[in-house]
């Protein structure tokens, strides 16, 4: 199983919070991230996708189909995104395009095995993956991508 991580790129402040939409930076971020994802990610990745503006508007950047779901919303749990990714259980990788502090505390509880307030910082992916050795099965942090790290102008 592989999760990834992704945070919405930079949004316009105000209300109501679902409706922000991404900034002329984040739009910038959301390209640069999204030109890397789509070198990398397999063609079997499932896309989850909070339905709030920004989050949207981060996975267009892709261009690959992707569900909308209410699970990944900005006031969801863990337990809600772990569930609708299916983790860990998925036989295919799954990319879920949503908010801090959710996404924070599923990368800090499925990589030190306790929920704590990390940050992912906006537009950064935190690829998580499993591996097993005998019957031990354990969770690495793969790679962790941020738009200043990729070159290129971001533009599909």
């Amino acid at each position: 199983m592989e999760l990834i991580l992704w945070r919405h790129a930079e949004a316009e402040l105000g209300e109501p919070d679902e409706g922000r939409t991404l900034t002329p930076k984040g739009h910038k971020q959301a390209g640069k991230i999204a030109d890397w994802l789509d070198r990398n990610l397999p063609d079997s990745c499932r896309i989850l996708v909070s339905p709030a503006a920004r989050t949207v508007q981060t996975a267009e950047a892709l261009g690959r189909k992707y569900k909308v779901l209410d699970e990944l919303a900005p006031d969801r749990s863990v337990e809600d995104l772990l569930r609708a990714a299916n983790w860990p259980d998925s036989r295919e990788p799954v990319l879920v395009i949503g908010h801090q502090p959710t996404l924070g505390l599923v990368a800090s509880q499925l990589i030190s095995g306790q929920v704590q307030e990390w940050s992912l910082r906006k537009a950064n992916v935190w690829w998580i993956a499993q591996r097993e050795r005998g019957d031990v099965t354990t969770n690495f942090l793969k790679a962790v991508i941020a738009p200043e790290l990729i070159g290129g102008s971001g533009k599909r």
